[in-house]
């Protein structure tokens, strides 16, 4: 019998791509100028135009017009179809006081809860069809062929009862003057390569542009918002997704840093051999620093008393916000790197590196 798991992904110029970089480009270049920056900042995009809204407490005061032309022209502004002048509408104030009392003395930024989750089944201990969708659509941006535009979204099916890939779904935005018959056979190649390099097999069923030409995308076929492709930014939807985006937002939300030490405690676990699919759940209160509840769960997996996994857990991390900014240095990283294409398979960034 068939077990088929699908995960998604998408391209760094899918609309609520274009927000989630705008979004984590403010954080970046606040906490650069500022390290006691308070952002919680979130985007929509929509045609041209931008709205940045959201809490901004620093020194440091962003040149928003700046930073949106950045991060266009790193995606690629003609492959955006922004030609013409991009309209920009902040609607910004300060972080609440009553939040910053709490925050302040080292309390989480806000209540939720956060999940980690590490599988075996890959070295970036990610499931595999989220894995595959990911490099795919990487491998898609750095073919840098003239026919294709930025937006695009790719979908891998996999039978982990025959170990094998089913279906490999690729819709890409393009050029008017094309059709996806001009290109399908490049994307194929391309997904057989992605397949075989990972050693998998490369008879599967391909599906390119299935509903036909896209030529409009982006922001003009859709409306971008920040934090609403969360599935994309974590494990595809294998693990479970916690309350809040984590695009937007300087470390002191647990949103952000409470995802990464809950990701690094699932990976550690299976590291350790504790399990082989681990997943974490940390749960905070607004204003308090101590987490109000840590679990595990093994799937069945566990190789070792769950008691001796939780004293572990208990022994080696500090899991107070600040505890986990000092030991990620969350104030220092460059957000942009990871605001497209997963906050886990960038393998240099500190919550996914082998040593802590």
């Amino acid at each position: 019998m068939s077990r088929i798991i699908t995960c998604e992904q998408v391209s760094n110029g899918h609309p609520d791509k274009i927000a989630d970089q705008i979004a984590d480009a403010i954080v970046t270049e606040c906490l650069k100028n500022d390290e006691k920056s308070r952002v919680a900042i979130e985007c929509l995009v929509k045609d041209n135009c931008i709205v940045i809204a959201g809490e901004l407490t620093s020194q440091y005061k962003p040149e928003f017009e700046k930073t949106v032309d950045n991060v266009l022209n790193k995606i690629g502004a003609d492959k955006l179809d922004y030609r013409g002048a991009v309209n920009i509408f902040p609607l910004v104030s300060q972080q609440s006081g009553d939040i910053a009392i709490g925050v302040d003395t080292g309390g989480a930024g806000d209540q939720g809860m956060m999940y980690g989750y590490a599988t075996n089944e890959t070295p970036e201990l990610l499931p595999i069809p989220y894995v595959l969708s990911t490099e795919f659509l990487t491998s898609l941006r750095d073919l840098k062929d003239e026919r294709l535009k930025a937006d695009a979204k790719a979908q891998v099916s996999f039978d982990y009862e025959t170990g094998k890939i089913t279906t490999f779904l690729c819709s890409v935005q393009h050029v008017a003057e094309c059709e996806p018959k001009d290109f399908r056979e490049d994307i194929e190649n391309l997904m057989r390569r992605v397949a075989k390099a990972r050693g998998f097999n490369d008879d599967f069923r391909t599906l390119v542009n299935p509903t036909g030409r896209f030529v409009t995308g982006g922001s003009f076929a859709d409306c971008g918002v920040t934090g609403r492709k969360l599935a994309c930014d974590t494990y595809g939807g294998v693990g479970k997704l916690g309350g809040g985006a984590l695009s937007g937002k300087d470390p002191s939300k647990v949103d952000r840093s409470g995802a990464y030490m809950a990701r690094r405690i699932a990976k550690d676990c299976v590291l350790n051999g504790y399990c082989s699919n681990c997943e974490v759940q940390i749960a905070y209160a607004i204003g308090v620093a101590e987490p109000v509840s840590v679990n595990i769960e093994t799937f069945g997996g566990v190789n070792v008393n769950k008691t001796e996994i939780e004293n572990y857990i208990r022994d080696s991390y500090d899991l107070t916000p600040r505890g986990i900014i000092k030991t990620f240095g969350l104030l220092g990283i460059d957000y942009n790197e990871i605001s497209s294409y997963g906050h886990f398979m960038n393998q240099v960034m500190p919550w996914e590196r082998l040593e802590r």
